[in-house]
């Protein structure tokens, strides 16, 4: 990027957030009204990278303090949320997976299981991203699926239908989870602070794999529509597993034996009481350590995502801005008189809302924003909290409209075969087929979950 493009996208963050300041004046206080220009201009920084997204997800330790929303203290606290540490330890193995080459054979044996029909081909890519981003991070996942997809098919139309199928399927299959995507993190880091349960991993797996498997048969259908007539030939023999990635296979299955185990079943079993980041970062851990021995810290740690991390921390970090100068509760004032409406109407509203902004701005910022605001309404209606801000979570990934939405979405439109047209065209049905399941589910299974 050129010098001169550079300081006009910073120019223009800032006179966004200068006119946003202007125009929140009047309504906030001087403190939150700083603190709304200081998120305008992150976010604008973070949608037209003006600045590194490190870079941008670090300013909240500047800006905050500067603007006497935040102490230096309170605002750098959130760059060290444990759940910070819980991501850390599953890209560690995330890392180990690519670097064996464990995820090629995952993909071809999860591949061969379905009919070398098209449809046959996206169910298996749609499913395959799904799973691999529940684990993975959805954009590495898009990332290592994208390339074998376009080597199936010369038809453009074909490979247009393949790029969306593992885009889609990673952003659905990414909140099977509570590690499998940001927004999930930052729901569990900002309940821990605000003092909530937590949702433990297998209750979590047990409350969204309904919502999992619907999405993956609807966006399965719907993109293999009218491509019955043509025919792929794939090549898709794999080798037998060598000894570094059976060892991998077996630290995995060990952390998810550890994770069922540890979970607590209400009111029959407590769990063995041990913290989640705590397992997952040993599990990261062991990988530099004999008889493992598959990650060495001067060749792999370039590849740890320390600008998610930071990008995590900024998101924590406006969830805490947003409680200590009142601005949570301000909005959430407004909601509440939405709230006296069934639930079931108060989810969409909270679904349709987070779902198109999700759109135009980074998901990680909005959520950041939303849950404390959405908490705050809990406590004053009285509706069930973590309810809410799951369904706000999960309708934080589920965009699939605009390449700017996802890193999945922006993805496959580099690809060079998808246009936003298109993506916009399938992505509108799937928006709307989210809220809906997403809306239903939550009212009818995740409440009645939740309220025992």
């Amino acid at each position: 990027m050129s010098n001169t493009l550079q300081s006009k996208k910073i120019l223009l963050a800032l006179v966004l957030a200068l006119i946003s300041f202007a125009a929140m004046i009047s309504f906030f206080t001087l403190q939150q009204s700083l603190l709304v220009a200081a998120i305008v201009l992150m976010v604008t920084l973070w949608t037209n990278e003006g600045l590194p997204l490190a870079v941008v997800s670090l300013l909240p330790i500047v800006l905050f303090p500067a603007a006497g929303v935040l102490s230096t203290k309170a605002t750098a606290v959130n760059y060290a949320n444990p759940i910070i540490y819980l991501f850390l330890g599953g890209f560690l193995i995330a890392i180990a997976v690519e670097k064996t080459g464990l995820h090629k054979i995952i993909a071809n044996k999860m591949l061969r299981l379905f009919p070398k029909s098209p449809r046959g081909i996206i169910f298996a890519l749609i499913i395959t991203s799904g799973l691999l981003s529940s684990v993975l991070s959805n954009t590495t996942t898009t990332l290592l699926l994208l390339p074998i997809a376009l080597f199936l098919t010369e038809n453009i139309k074909l490979k247009m239908r393949l790029a969306l199928g593992i885009a889609y399927g990673a952003s659905i299959g990414g909140i099977l989870t509570p590690i499998g995507t940001p927004p999930n993190l930052i729901l569990m880091g900002i309940m821990e602070e605000l003092g909530l349960e937590a949702i433990p991993f297998v209750q979590w797996m047990y409350m969204v794999s309904p919502l999992v498997l619907v999405m993956f048969l609807v966006v399965g259908f719907i993109l293999s529509m009218g491509l019955d007539h043509m025919h792929i030939e794939a090549d898709l023999s794999t080798e037998p597993l060598n000894g570094q990635q059976k060892k991998v296979l077996f630290l995995i299955a060990g952390l998810i034996v550890t994770l069922l185990v540890n979970a607590p079943i209400k009111p029959y079993y407590s769990g063995l009481g041990l913290s989640e980041p705590g397992i997952l970062l040993s599990a990261g851990l062991l990988l530099f350590m004999p008889p493992f021995s598959i990650l060495d810290w001067m060749q792999d740690k370039e590849n740890i995502p320390y600008r998610i991390m930071f990008l995590f921390g900024a998101g924590f970090a406006i969830a805490a801005a947003f409680t200590q100068t009142g601005m949570a509760e301000e909005i959430a004032s407004h909601l509440v008189a939405f709230s006296s409406m069934p639930i079931i109407w108060f989810l969409v509203i909270i679904a349709v809302m987070v779902t198109f902004t999700t759109e135009i701005t980074s998901n990680t910022a909005l959520i950041s924003i939303m849950l404390p605001i959405l908490f705050k309404v809990a406590e004053q209606t009285g509706i069930n909290a973590t309810l809410i801000m799951m369904v706000a979570t999960v309708c934080a990934s589920y965009a699939f409209m605009l390449p700017i939405a996802t890193p999945p979405n922006a993805i496959a439109m580099s690809s060079g075969v998808v246009s936003i047209k298109t993506m916009a065209a399938y992505g509108i049905v799937f928006n709307l087929v989210g809220i809906f399941f997403i809306v239903l589910i939550a009212n009818f299974f995740w409440l009645d979950v939740l309220s025992k």
